[in-house]
């Protein structure tokens, strides 16, 4: 029997967490297990995880939905998608689920989960992995996703080939549009360029993806942090495509005008929000490296206040 634990059950870890439970609600050899406490919880656990998409509605079940670690049990696999200041606390409070044979895959926004995971768990497999996806809570356990893209990408130079393919054989089959890829850095960072411009500009300008596409000054603001984050990955040896940044606005073009970033979102709500893995990283990486990024800088400040 393998156990797979699904941490964070917000628009990522909600969404494919809920095709997993959906395909092996009855399985005796793979065990979903949902771990998420208060009103999401209670939610799940009295009417199970409801998912909207533009054209369907589903309930799915996991095997169990816990806050308690020694209900929870050993995980043969952990998939982690919380919010990037919540990595540490949330992993801590596993410790006895996770034992050495346990393979991690971080489903976060920003790209220092993998190093900040192997600093707790230094004998683990930590894989390194990215969503395209465009989804969010509505209620405590109802889940809505805008759009059609659902692409999940992961990867290891390290961990071994065997467990990368049972987990890939693990999502195919549950119907994740899953993509095993061996430059998995470089495609994290394809996507971290892409969703730290956008949560960085959006969050900033109180824009939504369409105010920012119609707006020349918004849109400007946009093309500069791409060319800001397209010097630091370049300063760091990432092999990225030379028409990156035209690709980036591509992939927002495409995107449904009246979404917006989730970190925009947290900051509509009040809410905590992640500038410090998705805006503050660039200037630190930046420094680092010796690249000036002064409109990462301006908004890190700005949104950091």
């Amino acid at each position: 029997m393998k156990r797979i634990g699904i941490l964070g059950l917000g628009g990522v870890g909600g969404y494919f967490g809920g095709l997993l439970a959906k395909e092996y609600h009855k399985s005796d050899e793979i065990e979903i297990i949902f771990i998420a406490r208060g009103a999401t919880q209670n939610a799940i656990a009295e009417n199970g995880l409801k998912i909207i998409t533009d054209d369907s509605e589903m309930v799915v079940y996991p095997k169990l939905v816990s806050d308690h670690p020694e209900e929870i049990g050993v995980l043969d696999y952990l998939i982690c998608a919380t919010k990037t200041y919540d990595i540490e606390e949330s992993l801590l409070r596993l410790e006895k689920c996770i034992v050495p044979e346990t393979t991690i895959l971080p489903l976060y926004n920003g790209v220092d989960a993998p190093e900040r995971i192997k600093a707790i768990f230094p004998q683990n497999d930590v894989l390194q992995g990215c969503v395209y996806i465009i989804s969010m809570i509505t209620l405590p356990g109802t889940i809505k996703k805008m759009g059609f893209y659902e692409k999940l990408f992961f990867g290891s130079k390290a961990a071994s080939v065997l467990k990368l393919n049972e987990l890939q054989s693990i999502f195919q089959k549950a119907k994740i549009e899953s993509y095993l890829v061996d430059n998995i850095e470089e495609t994290v960072w394809e996507k971290f360029i892409f969703i730290s411009a956008l949560a960085s500009a959006t969050s900033y300008l109180n824009h939504n993806i369409g105010q920012i596409l119609s707006n020349p000054d918004a849109k400007a603001v946009y093309v500069e942090l791409l060319n800001e984050i397209e010097s630091v990955a370049k300063a760091k040896g990432l092999k990225l495509s030379d028409d990156i940044v035209n690709q980036t606005i591509i992939k927002l073009e495409k995107s449904p005008k009246e979404a917006t970033s989730s970190m925009h979102r947290d900051y509509l709500a009040g809410n905590k929000i992640e500038a410090s893995s998705l805006t503050k990283f660039v200037v630190n990486e930046g420094a680092r490296y010796g690249v000036k990024t002064p409109l990462y800088e301006k908004i890190s400040s700005s949104l950091l206040s």
